[in-house]
């Protein structure tokens, strides 16, 4: 057995999981060159809500950031999160989109692509990992673990078989709820191991207090990487923290190699950045609290607290245990998908509207009658015929891949913003997030140029002196 590979993710799923996306580039800079230097697998720093965080809340140019971060660290892998054909964003692009995507992330310093798709609809990854092989990166296809009928060990095998068939370099098992358990990870990773050759790694939360635990049997199992965080911004909702599994495994078969002094250094940095982001507001001490709500409703931590804040804003607080119970029952109605983004906002809605409206499916948001036409791709067990009536009526369902649908958009979100675009990437940031990317740009105008966007004239497109 080879020693285990470390994928840290203090500079992005840490801090997401924690304190909402709100680390700073300032704050990752300074420590950066330390970082470079442990000897990780990977450094997980991009990608999942950092993207959007980065242009909606803290001004940053999240390509720039990027460049910052490689330039700064040019000896580890930067990695990043890729939600399939949905990229970064909350619906499908089209496949020209999600080339030029993965292009320009390899181009400006990402060296691994985590790519998922919320219903493990394989056609949802086939052009993020075309693209990803095609432009030189490493393709990590991610399966989305939950737990269901049907969701067997069995299942997760085939898929993972099929990952490989596909091209993917790695296979991650993506435990983005902290629903594998210990034993079943052990029998899970052993399982895989058997049908295919790549590398397995493995991503889990410690939001259910097993989260160690899933770690070190997965790892007697023989997986390859496991994903830890630093302990500022370590256990609870985020990764378990990394310096206890170096030194559990240190002088063992499976040692990591990684100095315990070193990382020990790192941290006294996050921590002052975790007391920053607490201090704002950002980090709460509740998220470090062990949550079994998730094994008993495979509610995630995120979703639990966007399901007390809808029930806050109709003033029915008191209904959160019939909304915890009707969760499942959706999810079932709706074909078992994962709880992931952007699945588990549509279940936990649609769960929080059937509870308040008294009568189930009486309304039925935009994004669920969607999910059932089969908008974001293939469910993964039938649906209840009987609900998708009511919520869709005699509506056409497809079954082929969605992005099918979709004529190429590049060169039209280009066009668009031809006036105040500064570099190719900004045309990407403008097709996932628009109204939020343009706010952004003329902020920068504004700033670079001393340009007051309320003084301009849009049709002539001049300024007053």
């Amino acid at each position: 057995m080879a020693k285990v590979l470390i994928t840290d993710t203090i500079l992005r799923d840490a801090h997401q999981s924690q304190a909402a996306t709100r680390m700073r580039l300032d704050e990752m800079l300074p420590v950066a060159p330390m970082l470079d230097s442990v000897g990780y697998y990977s450094l997980e720093c991009w990608g999942g809500a950092t993207f959007d965080a980065c242009l909606r809340f803290l001004n940053e140019d999240p390509w720039e950031r990027l460049r910052a971060l490689k330039k700064a660290m040019p000896n580890t892998k930067l990695q990043m999160l890729f939600r399939g054909q949905n990229i970064l964003g909350y619906k499908h692009y089209a496949d020209d989109v999600v080339d030029m995507f993965v292009k320009k992330s390899i181009e400006n310093g990402i060296d691994i692509i985590r790519i998922f798709d919320a219903l493990n609809d394989l056609r949802n990854l086939e052009q993020a990992v075309k693209s990803c092989k095609k432009y030189g990166g490493i393709a990590e296809c991610a399966i989305s673990y939950t737990s269901s009928p049907v969701h067997t060990q069995d299942y997760f095998v085939e898929l993972a078989r099929e990952m490989e068939q596909m091209g993917a370099d790695t296979i991650c098992i993506k435990d983005m709820a902290n629903l594998l358990l210990p034993y079943e990870a052990y029998e899970l990773v052993k399982r895989i191991k058997q049908k295919v050759s790549v590398p397995i790694h493995l991503h889990t939360h410690n939001t259910t207090g097993t989260g160690d635990m899933t770690l070190l049997k997965a790892i007697e199992a023989g997986v390859d990487i496991v994903d830890t965080a630093l302990s500022p911004l370590g256990n609870g909702t985020s990764q378990p923290a990394t310096e206890p599994l170096v030194a559990t495994l240190k002088g063992t078969e499976y040692d990591t190699g990684l100095d315990l002094n070193l990382l020990s250094e790192i941290s006294k940095h996050f921590r002052k950045v975790a007391e920053r982001l607490e201090k704002d507001g950002w980090l709460d001490k509740k998220v470090l609290r062990v949550d079994t709500n998730t094994l008993l409703y495979q509610v995630p931590g995120g979703m639990l607290s966007n399901l007390i804040g809808q029930l806050k804003q109709a003033g029915k607080e008191d209904q959160l245990m019939d909304v915890l119970a009707e969760v499942p029952r959706v999810r079932e109605d709706f074909g078992y998908p994962p709880l992931v983004t952007p699945t588990s906002q549509i279940v936990g809605t649609q769960a929080v509207f059937n509870v308040i409206a008294g009568e189930r499916y009486k309304m039925v948001t935009k994004e669920s009658k969607a999910l059932l036409r089969g908008e974001y791709g293939r469910l993964p067990a039938p649906v209840n015929e009987e609900v998708r009536k009511k919520c869709i009526g005699e509506e056409t369902v497809i079954t082929h891949r969605p992005a099918d649908d979709i004529p190429p958009e590049y060169e039209k979100y280009k066009q668009e913003i031809k006036d105040i675009m500064e570099q190719e990437e900004d045309v990407l940031s403008y097709a996932l997030f628009p109204q939020v990317a343009m706010k952004f740009f003329e902020k920068r105008r504004e700033e670079k140029y001393g340009l007051n966007q309320e003084l301009m004239s849009q049709e002539e497109n001049i300024h007053p002196v």
